[in-house]
């Protein structure tokens, strides 16, 4: 019997490939089709956003932002150093400066309090990043945005069906993106979305991802020919990936309540070791829910990290660590300022995600928490 366990299985709820065959049934397998229109449908009923776009990839809804505010040469952003490289990546390309900010003490997300001393008369924009899908501090981040006349874009990749003080994240900044990568909650393989949350970017989001074209107000009868009125790219993904997503949609109140469980095993299990001073667990702020996208330890330093990664591969269980600082990478720490981020550096270092998906057994998590405290006893 194979004993592996590893880090991430993708999830089949069991209509994927039905809605796939319907959706090329359709005659319609590029952009826009049926399952398109139906996932765009979901999100806006259930969350209330007010306009979305799926997208090949949640980089992508990030690019499209980025084009949205008019971001050019010289503009700055700021953005948690403690997040994945497409946060930075998409501002990066439209040529902005990155001003990186340190993390909480006591979560990987921004803090908040570090961004007002950031902001210069060349700053654009924030980028938050809702690290594990738990919020940021929105209101303190909008406040201070409103203050400075700056756009706030949530790069909510980890975080579907998770909210700040009832509002449901991707709601609350000018513009947000979401992914359905395999690794996420809800997945269609590779894929995104965004989600425009203020009436002056909804036109031209259209636009953008339509290779900067007006064709999506021509399909709707709404001119009677369309051509390149913009810049933009081909950002719209294949109905079929929106087929396989919507499967998974459908399913989204079965796959929280799995992956919920599947957590608060982790925790309860795991908790006395937080309360020995060994290990800290993950702890959720009073404004934010938990929408279970991923399970992690802070360890005290990188060679117990180590030491705790190579035991539980040794037991065939596959854990893995999370980002690396992008203010100090080969690319970006000689355009830092110098400035030392600890909080940051703490989480690059010490944080190590445990495996986390649907299919995880009952024994499997309690065997993977036998092992991590036998690692701490000994």
């Amino acid at each position: 019997m194979n004993t592996q366990i590893g880090f991430n299985k993708p999830y089949m709820t069991g209509k994927e490939t039905e809605y796939i065959r319907q959706s090329v049934e359709s005659g319609k397998i590029s952009g826009d089709g049926m399952f398109t229109k139906k996932s765009h449908q979901f999100f806006e009923q259930k969350y209330g956003f007010k306009k979305c776009l799926l997208t090949t990839s949640c980089t992508d809804a990030l690019e499209m932002a980025a084009l949205l505010i008019d971001l050019k040469e010289g503009n700055e952003v700021i953005m948690p150093s403690y997040t994945f490289v497409s946060t930075s990546n998409a501002f990066v390309l439209r040529n902005a400066k990155i001003v990186f900010a340190d993390s909480e003490k006591g979560t990987p997300n921004i803090d908040a309090d570090k961004i007002e001393e950031l902001i210069t008369s060349k700053t654009k924009a924030i980028v938050v990043v809702h690290y594990a899908g738990i919020a940021c501090d929105m209101d303190k981040i909008m406040a201070i945005a409103d203050k400075h006349n700056l756009f706030v874009i949530e790069d909510a990749a980890q975080a579907i069906d998770s909210f700040y003080n009832g509002k449901p994240l991707g709601s609350i900044g000018h513009l947000a993106a979401f992914s359905f990568h395999e690794t996420k909650n809800i997945i269609s393989g590779e894929g995104g979305m965004l989600v425009i949350n203020d009436d002056r970017f909804i036109k031209r989001a259209e636009i953008i991802r339509e290779k900067g074209t007006n064709r999506s107000a021509f399909f709707r009868g709404e001119i009677d020919k369309y051509g390149w009125v913009d810049i933009g790219s081909s950002f719209l993904p294949s109905d079929i990936i929106a087929a396989f997503l919507f499967a998974q949609l459908e399913n989204l109140e079965d796959i929280q309540k799995r992956r919920t469980y599947i957590w608060n095993t982790y925790y309860e299990g795991l908790k006395e070791l937080d309360e020995k001073g060994l290990v800290k667990i993950p702890k959720i702020p009073a404004y934010a829910t938990n929408n279970a996208h991923m399970f992690y330890l802070v360890c005290k330093n990188v060679e117990e990290r180590s030491a705790l990664i190579s035991k539980l591969k040794e037991k065939d269980i596959y854990a893995v660590f999370h980002y690396l600082s992008l203010h100090k990478s080969p690319f970006y720490q000689n355009k830092h300022d110098g400035r030392y981020l600890p909080n940051c550096d703490k989480f690059a270092d010490c944080l190590v995600r445990l495996p986390f998906y649907y299919e995880l057994t009952d024994e499997q998590i309690e065997r993977i928490i036998k092992i991590i405290k036998d690692f701490y006893q000994k």
